[in-house]
């Protein structure tokens, strides 16, 4: 025989109960012996509570009434529950008259739910041709008197269902979660009372197999309403079940598998509304060791005991637990210190009332001898459970949930080391599993990106990220999700990631916004491993970095802006990034995607005394100078082919001026923990002053007023020598600050520097180990694709840090 167990949404009007009709049909005819257990249909037990409520309170429950009866009916035959109807009636107005209700009298109330189901499902059954009888378990499970949640008598229980079934042809069709005392009067059997109904059924009557339909295909990784990504498991153990049923499965209780590994009876857990799939198989044959599934506990409060006055005291736990004893109160999860200084105990929400009245009663003598120093009740929490996690491996989700600012109140681990359950705030639940499932499943490790500036380079980088999406997932398991895109007025928004049609959305369906919204957009969705990408060259964003590190983003920015601020500025960034255990990466503000800043990093971490850095910093006047001092040709012209090429701003002043290089040399400087503020380098300018304050458009009709000039300075060279546009920084760089300059040079043609060809930038790093024979770091120094391949190198490198 084979037990089959249907939970009430699976019951509901419509596809529900048809599918349940079509199951049950296709196992007879197929010659299966089968027998059912039923839940009320649909929210019928939350309906009977309400109308049980209303009648206490002396409302009108009566048009509440007639909704029940007509959903419960489906109809189907009026006549079939006139006793039922009736009976429920009674009590309802005895309810009424008293204003109040007892649990015995609640537990005859909410019975009517799984008689009716039972009753519906027998009828439409026989209707249908199938043989079919109805099977009030009030007359088999007989139990104590602990109304709500009662103890069967397993002597009693076992003979009466073997009895009952002794000769049983065709279906039978059980009321699940009720029973009844000796003396006849009903009972429940609390939580997944059903389930417990199913399992004793299996065991005394030696069944193949129990089959508990539900709405899902099976137990999953997570639940998946909660994470997108959980996957089905296909067998567990019964101890793996116990454990998840120990920490808030939802399709399992403890109390259900107790019965089936007393008789080594298989479960498999199964869709209704997907009756081919094969679903979750639980039996005792040990599985692969390894994590199993997270499952969380979401009705729960943290009772807090804390006393300085504890310590070194004996018997603290004894008297807490007494305490729960004798209040009948379960305690979930205890977590404490050696020193029994700050206790911490997870107990059903429906019963932290109970408890905090019980210890302060219990530990009134020490709030006066100072011993204790409160007793708290925290209500915002939820419990994960990693099943199967072994502490070896603990460092993954735990360094993971760091560094998505997701801090554990408490964890705690059973003797096994197989499972660890975190105490976190309820708010971060959802983020928190998706966080930790990201990290210890083998699935795609999920990356958020917010990309602000969508200019040459940041539309280039978008372009970039979204035409390797596929192959970095399939390859790394890295999934790049980019849900905002923003320019300094409009934000494109998507959780689920923005599309090749970005530019014509964001222009469509741009909508105003401040950095509060994108975090309370991330927030609200729920999004981990956040990274915030600066493509602007703006200096009013980059206060917003502390803001957006301080809520969980990492940055990458190719925006110079930041690093040469004040130095009290960027110490405070540090600090923060420090704080929060976020990166910060910028390799491209200082020659576009060469790993410069990297390489001075690492030298410096080292302890390399670095004792000057000398380089063509500017992509745009290398190709400037680079042509200029080889061609025949007059300076403006030669600026005036980098500017039709692209390579230089707009107004090309802003390059000529010195300032882009100026700041790229403070960048490096300050890598050497420098302490130079921007108005400390000395900057030639490029532009004679006379041309300096004057319109872009004025400017660009004068170009040949720079031609004189130029030509005197090239033609003043030695024989053999060239012209570069560089930065330097040099002294002693072992001190607080160091000599920072940019200025035109004349170098020999056959040098380093003169050698360089196109737009490329060098740079030579001089040290003391290497003496007079400088690192030399040489390659494209511009252009828009570098640059964004540059970023999302670093972007790339933060993902791969995490």
């Amino acid at each position: 025989m084979k037990i089959l167990k249907f939970g009430g949404k699976s019951l509901g009007n419509g596809k529900g109960i048809d599918q349940v009709i079509s199951i049950i049909a296709k196992k007879y005819f197929d010659g299966e012996t089968i027998s059912v257990v039923v839940s009320a249909r649909g929210n019928a037990t939350d309906e009977l509570l309400e109308l049980l409520e209303a009648a206490k309170k002396g409302s009108d429950y009566e048009s509440n009434l007639n909704l029940f009866k007509t959903y419960q009916t489906n109809n189907f035959c009026p006549s079939l529950f006139k006793t039922e109807f009736l009976s429920l009636e009674k009590l309802l107005e005895g309810v009424s008259l008293l204003g109040d209700y007892s649990e015995k009298i609640k537990d005859q109330v909410v019975a009517f739910g799984e008689i009716l189901s039972a009753k519906y499902v027998t009828s439409v059954l026989n209707e249908k041709g199938l043989k079919a009888r109805f099977v009030d378990a009030r007359e088999l499970i007989k139990t104590d008197a602990t109304f709500g949640n009662a103890q069967p008598i397993d002597s009693v229980t076992q003979k009466n269902i073997q009895k009952s079934f002794e000769n049983n042809e065709g279906i039978s069709v059980v009321t699940g979660f009720i029973a009844s005392t000796l003396q006849g009067e009903t009972t429940t059997l609390g939580r997944n009372g059903s389930n417990y109904t199913a399992s004793l059924l299996a065991n005394y009557l030696d069944a193949e197999e129990f089959q508990n339909f539900t709405h899902v295909d099976g137990i999953y990784t997570a639940n998946p309403d909660l994470v997108s990504d959980a996957k089905k498991i296909e067998r567990l153990s019964f101890n793996e079940a116990n454990e998840l049923a120990n920490f808030g499965a939802n399709i399992l209780h403890a109390k259900t598998i107790i019965p089936l590994v007393e008789k080594n009876i298989p479960l498999r857990i199964l869709n209704v509304f997907n009756p081919d799939n094969e679903g979750t198989l639980i039996t005792a044959e040990q599985t692969n060791e390894g994590i199993k599934s997270l499952s969380i506990l979401d009705n729960v409060s943290l009772i807090n005991l804390e006393g300085r006055g504890l310590l070194g005291k004996t018997g603290v736990d004894a008297r807490i637990f007494k305490v729960m004893a004798d209040n009948a109160i379960s305690v979930s999860i205890i977590s404490q210190g050696s020193s029994e200084r700050g206790i911490g105990i997870v107990v059903n929400t429906e019963r932290a009332s109970d408890a905090l009245i019980g210890l302060e009663k219990e530990f009134e003598t020490d709030f006066y001898t100072r011993d204790v120093n409160k007793i708290t009740v925290d209500d915002d929490i939820s419990v994960i459970s990693i099943i199967g996690q072994d502490l070896s491996t603990f460092h993954k989700p735990y360094t993971a949930l760091i560094r998505n600012k997701i801090v554990p109140i408490l964890f705690n681990n059973t003797s096994t080391g197989r499972n660890i359950s975190l105490v976190i705030k309820k708010p971060d639940l959802k983020r928190a599993l998706n966080v930790i499932h990201g990290e210890i499943f083998g699935v795609s490790k999920k990356i958020n990106i917010a990309i602000f500036g969508h200019g040459l380079v940041g539309g280039t980088l978008i372009d970039q990220i979204l035409s390797s999406a596929k192959t970095i997932e399939e390859k790394k398991g890295i999934k790049l999700n980019v849900f905002a895109i923003a320019n300094s007025t409009k934000i494109l928004l998507n959780k689920k990631g923005v599309t090749n049609n970005w530019k014509s959305e964001i222009t469509t369906n741009g909508i105003p916004y401040t950095i509060q919204d994108i975090i309370q957009f991330a927030n609200e969705n729920h999004l981990e491993n956040l990274i915030a990408v600066d493509n602007t060259a703006s200096k009013d964003f980059v206060t917003n970095y502390v803001e957006l590190i301080e809520n969980s983003f990492d940055v990458v920015s190719s925006n110079k802006v930041a690093n040469t601020l004040s130095y009290e500025f960027y110490k405070k960034l540090r600090n923060a990034l420090e704080k929060n255990q976020k990166n910060y990466l910028y390799e491209t503000n200082v020659g576009a995607g060469l790993p410069l800043i990297d390489t001075i990093k690492l030298l410096h971490l080292s302890g390399e005394n670095i004792t000057k850095i000398k380089g063509v910093f500017s992509g745009s006047l290398s190709f400037i100078f680079n042509h200029f001092s080889v061609e025949e040709k007059p300076f403006s012209e030669v600026l005036q082919g980098a500017i039709s090429n692209g390579f230089t701003e707009p107004d090309p002043r802003e390059d000529l001026c010195g300032n882009d290089v100026a700041r790229k040399l403070l960048i490096l400087a300050r890598e050497l923990d420098l302490q130079n503020e921007f108005d400390e380098i000395q900057i030639q300018n490029l532009i004679p002053e006379k041309l300096q304050q004057i319109s872009t458009e004025a400017f660009l009709s004068n170009l040949e007023a720079l031609d004189e000039y130029y030509e005197t300075v090239k033609l003043s060279q030695k024989q053999g020598n060239v012209l570069r546009y560089v930065g330097e920084l040099s002294g002693d760089l072992q001190q607080d600050k160091g000599n920072l300059e940019v200025k035109l040079v004349s170098v020999p043609e056959s040098s380093a520097l003169g050698q360089l060809k196109g737009s490329d930038s060098i740079f030579e790093i001089y040290t003391e180990s290497y003496g007079e024979r400088p690192i030399v770091i040489q390659g494209a120094g511009a252009g828009a694709s570098v640059t964004a391949r540059g970023v999302f190198g670093d972007i790339l490198r933060i993902v791969d840090k995490n």
